[in-house]
């Protein structure tokens, strides 16, 4: 699948990692570093506008290394990109170390899927069919 892309930072169109990774790294457009303090937020530009086909959207997730490393992770997760949108990718970060963190021009900050979707057409009924599982949730799953 084809996405059309504009790159306005200094840094390199995200990549898959490896043949088989499902998530591309974002990176970050600084022109300074910033300092992400504890349990700040921040809104991270990347410098990447996307045309994406219809039916499909782009996921931010958080990076793993990131997360567990340095406390750091993406507020709004999985934030999605709509086919329709056309503005600059920007991240969401969060700070949940007890340290300052630095954010480099260039830092990989998240990973971006790209994924199908299908619009859901509401049909309103009175009553819901039967389950094994009924109305059961939230830890309910794999009890006896």
């Amino acid at each position: 699948m084809k996405v059309k892309i504009v790159n306005k930072s200094q840094n390199s169109l995200p990549l898959y990692s490896t043949t088989q990774s499902a998530g591309m790294d974002l990176r970050a457009d600084l022109t300074e570093p910033l300092v992400l303090r504890p349990l700040e937020r921040m809104l991270i530009p990347t410098g990447l506008y996307i045309q994406l086909p219809d039916g499909y959207e782009a996921q931010v997730r958080p990076r793993s290394g990131l997360a567990i490393n340095k406390g750091v992770t993406v507020l709004n997760s999985p934030g999605t990109i709509d086919a329709d949108y056309r503005g600059e990718i920007k991240i969401i970060l969060i700070n949940l170390s007890q340290e300052d963190f630095i954010i480099n021009n260039g830092e990989r900050i998240a990973q971006m899927i790209i994924s199908s979707y299908k619009q859901a057409e509401w049909d309103q009924v009175e009553i819901l069919d039967e389950s094994e599982r009924g109305e059961g949730g939230f830890g309910h799953t794999g009890k006896h």
